[in-house]
């Protein structure tokens, strides 16, 4: 549902007539706990991710968006796992009180909508053109080459990234317990938020392909160590390294898709991005778990760094039109 709903947010955004992003709005209902309350979440998921990345590059002087999507990644990660634990707490706290818990966690919700509500001023787009379908040829036309090398090149990396739950299964199989796997993604997260905005600053000041390759570099480092170093420490260090491939390469992207698409044509742009490496991540992630259940865990990490390897070929073109 999110997959196929991002290339949408900028038409809903375009309907509006600002990019705030809507999905903050239904942040109000994302925590009812009725049946159903997940999908409604991952649809506001869905619509928000591309009105709120062309509205971090509209509002972001062009030399500072790579410091600028670090900081959202870094953020937006410290938000994914501080907020589960403030719900542990908050569920302590009532006794097991859920509704009490999902009401306190609406304030949130209602907060960020008035920060872009009052604080956020949007600038002019340059002709208020008629709102059209987000995949329309003409729309899709006006997006070029250099564009769609860097989709093409975040296409074949995320068949590299297959889904962290992987790691979950990993740490089973170095003999974590169940109930201490998931703390494997909060290794991965710290490793993240910490890299993600030095990283994007980085590649304000140096090529961002560069900035790109290592953290490719980084990726298969961490298949590798996760397929041949055994017991704990192989996995911490490989989880580590995960984390760290995270903060050097997802704000670059980004910042690399603000700068090759028409300003008009953001919110389309991210939303197609969104969408296509969204569909790679499902396949990786069938494609790593058909693995595993053939060769093991050492056949999906060594698939992961073969498909890594090819995404620094594609990085050959991408450097070239830099």
């Amino acid at each position: 549902m999110v997959v196929l709903l991002r290339p949408h947010g900028q038409w809903v955004l375009a309907t509006f007539h600002d990019r705030h992003p809507p999905g903050r709005h239904l942040g109000v209902i994302q925590h009812e706990p009725e049946q159903g309350s997940l999908l409604v979440d991952r649809v506001g998921k869905g619509i928000r991710s591309a009105p709120r990345d062309a509205l971090v590059a509209d509002v972001t002087p062009p030399e500072l968006r790579g410091a600028a999507y670090g900081l959202r990644q870094a953020l937006d990660v410290v938000g994914a796992f501080t907020g589960p634990l403030l719900a542990i707490g908050l569920m302590w706290l009532t006794a097991g009180h859920f509704q009490a818990v999902f009401w306190i966690a609406v304030i949130p919700a209602f907060l960020a909508a008035a920060v872009l509500l009052v604080f956020v001023h949007e600038p002019k787009q340059p002709t208020a053109a008629q709102p059209c379908a987000p995949l329309s040829r003409a729309a899709l036309a006006r997006l070029d080459a250099g564009y769609w090398w860097v989709v093409g090149v975040g296409v074949v990396f995320t068949l590299a990234r297959f889904s962290e739950a992987f790691l979950i299964l990993r740490a089973g199989e170095a003999g974590l317990s169940p109930i201490s796997a998931p703390l494997v993604l909060v290794l991965m997260g710290i490793a993240f938020s910490l890299s993600a905005y030095p990283a994007g600053a980085l590649s304000d000041r140096v090529s961002r392909v560069i900035v790109l390759v290592v953290g490719i570099g980084v990726l298969i480092a961490a298949d590798l160590v996760l397929a041949f170093v055994p017991g704990l420490a192989g996995l911490a260090v490989g989880v580590v390294l995960w984390g760290l491939h995270m903060g050097c390469t997802q704000g670059v992207f980004a910042a690399l898709v603000a700068e090759r698409a028409p300003a008009e044509l953001r919110g389309t742009a991210f939303g197609v991005f969104h969408l296509l490496t969204g569909l790679a991540l499902l396949l990786a992630s069938v494609i790593a778990g058909a693995l595993w259940d053939a060769w093991g865990y050492r056949g999906t990490f060594l698939c992961g760094a073969v498909f890594a390897s090819l995404t620094l070929l594609g990085m050959t073109t991408l450097r070239q039109r830099s």
